[in-house]
């Protein structure tokens, strides 16, 4: 716990739990360790509370295993027609031999494959690995740079900056027709 929690402990609730349980001892009255109870039945709700919130606030942290798979364009962030065509005209996979293959496609149909290779960052500099991607050249726009990885608690996406199309949001999954 944080460091007001501890002075709360130590100077507010340890005395005043002292103090509740000799008056209840010497007393007998069932009010003090009703009130006894409350207070640390509260306390032990508000810990487990806490750490509920923070493992539902924290982020993934992402291992270069994590990082292979297929990914597509998400859709989520931004609807439209834009969107449904970046959608039907790229996507890539990360293979678990480092490979990269981005492809440019129409729908289901693949006309061009870019390869490449990717590492990622020694995660003893960073809590979690972010991805580096090394393109054989020429290479599509939307693989001049390397990608900005964004996790949430339970997933995470890559967003690559285009010079053409500014971001490109991919998330991991498969193809599948939208119409």
């Amino acid at each position: 716990m944080g460091f007001g929690f501890n002075l709360f402990f130590i100077f507010i609730l340890v005395p005043l739990t002292g103090i509740l349980l000799i008056a209840w001892l010497l007393s007998k009255k069932l009010l003090i360790g009703k009130i006894l109870g409350f207070i640390w039945l509260g306390i032990f709700g508000l810990v487990l509370l806490s750490g509920i919130v923070r493992w539902l606030a924290s982020k993934t942290e992402l291992e270069k295993d994590d990082y292979y798979g297929e990914y597509v364009v998400n859709r989520d962030y931004f609807k439209g027609i834009q969107t449904d065509w970046q959608y039907n005209h790229f996507r890539f996979e990360i293979t678990d031999q480092d490979s990269i293959f981005f492809h440019v496609t129409d729908k289901e149909k693949i006309i061009k494959t870019y390869r490449g290779t990717i590492k990622t960052t020694n995660p003893e500099y960073h809590r979690s690995a972010r991805l580096i991607i090394e393109m054989k050249q020429p290479t599509h726009h939307i693989l001049t740079s390397n990608p900005t990885t964004y996790r949430s608690a339970w997933s995470f996406y890559l967003v690559f900056n285009s010079p053409e199309f500014y971001n490109v949001f991919f998330k991991k999954g498969k193809w599948k027709p939208i119409d």
